[in-house]
């Protein structure tokens, strides 16, 4: 099992940052796009590390064009020598169309033909094949050489996709390289909705799981002490409850039979009862969808509960010492 993580936004930082992780053990670093741009800091990573994987995990696929993407993806993989996986995520209707201002409609379709889009784009700069690129959200056609950066060097990137719902995870299936699993999943939701749904893709385009990376990017809940395991469970409800109140999300709730609580989330959601969300989710609840142990028995945790069918995993491991942190990656790197 290879094991990321993420890294700061902070451009300044990076450069110390990434040798460091490097030097942990790491597999690779993934940003995702929340207040600032994810690609900028996998430039930097690149050229401060020697191994290490690149990747954004996630960067908002509807807020951008194919073309965007495609320029982006070659000049990455260029100067990462072929290190970096373009991965991209949906986000939700209200921030495509009222942060972004961007169009919304069929998700799962709109997704499968960007992605076969951009691959599009990369042929033709690799081959010399003329672009021509029909579908019914995004049509590409013209490419003169003035703006042809010609073959890469190392190829096309990979290309990974985020998904929840069945749609988003066979589109997955069919056109990726890797699925990223969201952190809000359970481990009965993925073994009986999310691998059923990425084989169904995958026989779309003749292929079959074992072609398809799965990434386990899993919430991890541990510590030195009492306080620190505490304040660990509370954080990670509240990213639960924040998670549970997307109505999207829901079957994911229902999984473990307590879907009727997404109605009463996103209603509080709206009322900006972020505090009380939490409150919701039992331990119970948190043990469904997260890995809670002491230090010394996380990867073994991870390991019995995924580890035949996650390839990778960007866990976080905070408030733990650097050999508790060495041992979790060597545990996982060996499976």
């Amino acid at each position: 099992m290879k094991v990321d993580t993420g890294i700061n936004l902070d451009l300044r930082a990076i450069p110390n940052v990434v040798k460091t992780i490097e030097s942990q053990g790491y597999d690779g670093v993934r940003t995702a796009e929340m207040n600032h741009d994810p690609f900028f800091p996998l430039l930097l990573a690149a050229e401060h590390s020697e191994k290490l994987e690149i990747a954004s995990s996630i960067a908002v696929a509807f807020a951008r064009s194919p073309m965007n993407l495609a320029n982006i993806g070659h000049d990455l993989n260029a100067y990462s020598k072929g290190r970096f996986t373009m991965g991209l995520g949906s986000q939700i209707k209200p921030h495509i169309t009222k942060r972004f201002s961007m169009e919304w409609s069929k998700p799962a379709a709109r997704m499968r033909e960007m992605i076969l889009a951009t691959k599009a784009i990369w042929n033709s700069w690799n081959t010399g094949e003329k672009l021509d690129f029909r579908g019914d959200f995004y049509q590409h056609t013209l490419m003169t050489p003035f703006f042809d950066p010609g073959e890469n060097p190392y190829g096309a990137p990979r290309m990974a996709l985020a998904g929840v719902g069945p749609l988003m995870t066979e589109v997955a299936g069919e056109t990726c390289d890797v699925f990223l699993a969201h952190g809000f999943t359970t481990e009965k939701y993925l073994r009986e909705e999310t691998i059923p749904a990425l084989e169904r893709g995958a026989e779309k385009a003749g292929r079959s799981l074992s072609d398809v990376e799965i990434s386990g990017p899993l919430f991890v809940v541990t510590g030195n002490n009492e306080d620190q395991m505490e304040a660990a469970k509370q954080a990670t409800k509240q990213q639960i409850a924040f998670y549970g109140s997307t109505p999207a999300y829901k079957p994911v709730l229902e999984s473990i039979g307590v879907g009727a609580m997404q109605g009463e989330l996103n209603t509080m959601s709206k009322q900006g009862r972020w505090q009380e969300m939490g409150e919701l989710i039992t331990d119970d609840i948190l043990e469904s969808f997260a890995v809670v142990a002491e230090p010394d028995q996380v990867a073994d945790q991870i390991i019995s509960r995924y580890g035949d069918i996650v390839d990778r995993t960007s866990a976080a491991y905070a408030h733990i010492g650097k050999a508790d942190r060495a041992s979790i990656i060597e545990k996982l790197s060996a499976i």
